[in-house]
C-alpha cells in the first residue's frame, strides 16, 4: 500500500513555471514506477509523465515534452513536476500516480492515486 499526497498547485500566468511535489509514504515506495496524470473539466483523465522506480528512465505526453520536466529523489519519497513555458490548455487537476514494477504509467496505468492539486493558467 502506497499513499500519495500532492502540493504546489496555483495560479500561474501563461508562460510562466510552476512546480509540483508529491511525497510517498508506505513500504518499499521507492519500487514504484511514478508519475503524473491530469484532468480538465469536462475532459478524460490524460497521461502527463512517468518515470522509472530508479529515475533512469522517463517517459513525457507529447503535449508536455520540453516544457515539463519529472524527477524523484528517493532518499526523501518525493516525486517532481517541473512546469515551464505553461499554457491556457494547461490547466487541470493534475494527479500523482504510482505503479509497483512498471516504468512507464502511460502504457500499464497507475494502482494508487493521490487526491490531485489545482492548476490553473491564465491567458
Amino acid at each position: 500500500q502506497v499513499q500519495l499526497a500532492e502540493s504546489g498547485g496555483g495560479l500561474v500566468q501563461a508562460g510562466g513555471s510552476l512546480g509540483l511535489s508529491c511525497v510517498a509514504s508506505g513500504r518499499t515506495s521507492s519500487l514504484y514506477g511514478m508519475g503524473w496524470f491530469r484532468q480538465a473539466p469536462a475532459k478524460e483523465r490524460e497521461f502527463v509523465a512517468s518515470i522509472s522506480a530508479s529515475g533512469g528512465d522517463t517517459y513525457y505526453a507529447d503535449s508536455v515534452k520540453g516544457r515539463f520536466t519529472i524527477s524523484r529523489d528517493n532518499a526523501k519519497n518525493t516525486l517532481y513536476l517541473q512546469m515551464n513555458n505553461l499554457k491556457p490548455e494547461d490547466t487541470a487537476v493534475y494527479y500523482c500516480a504510482a505503479r509497483f514494477g512498471v516504468p512507464n504509467l502511460a502504457q500499464s496505468g497507475a494502482r494508487y492515486w493521490g487526491q490531485g492539486t489545482q492548476v490553473t493558467v491564465s491567458s
